[in-house]
């Protein structure tokens, strides 16, 4: 008799699920943060090649980028060296879920986020390779191809 009784996944990848995805160190962090989507911001200069065409939708595949935190598996990384990956977004039970990776493919983080507001996210992110590391995450929807992101210690952005 198999008593295994593994609990099954929120997110649509079924990885790891994020814990406590609305917890309140989510939202006081989310309270604290100003995303304006403006071009000054870091990501409105394009990183990434951009499409030509605007998106019908927010889930498909992206580009990620992050720093803030320094990688210990990358050698010779920083804090403020921007680590760049691929992307997935999948929406599944009214929450938004951003799967990517970094240092080519080796490393892979997911967020659990829900709208707060019409162009705004709000969530947790989890490392799938050391799932102790998890932090709150704020996102701003600019449009289909560009998202602005900020977690705890920097920035985690989105672009396509």
């Amino acid at each position: 008799m198999n008593t295994h009784t593994e609990q099954p996944k929120r997110n649509p990848f079924g990885v790891q699920d994020a814990p406590d995805p609305d917890g309140p160190d989510v939202d006081e962090f989310a309270d604290g943060v100003e995303l304006g989507g403006g071009n000054d911001d870091p990501n409105a200069q394009p990183w990434r090649s951009i499409a030509d065409e605007i998106p019908d939708s927010i889930a498909g595949a992206w580009s990620s980028r992050w720093n803030g935190g320094a990688d210990p598996t990358i050698s010779g990384d920083t804090a403020e060296a921007w680590k760049e990956g691929k992307a997935m977004v999948k929406v599944a039970g009214g929450r938004f879920y951003l799967m990517f990776d970094w240092a080519d493919g080796e490393r892979h983080a997911l967020l659990d986020v829900r709208y707060i507001a019409p162009d705004t996210l709000v969530g947790r992110y989890i490392n799938l390779r050391s799932p102790d590391t998890t932090r709150p995450w704020v996102g701003l929807i600019v449009d289909n191809r560009r998202i602005d992101g900020r977690w705890t210690n920097g920035r985690l952005d989105f672009r396509r």
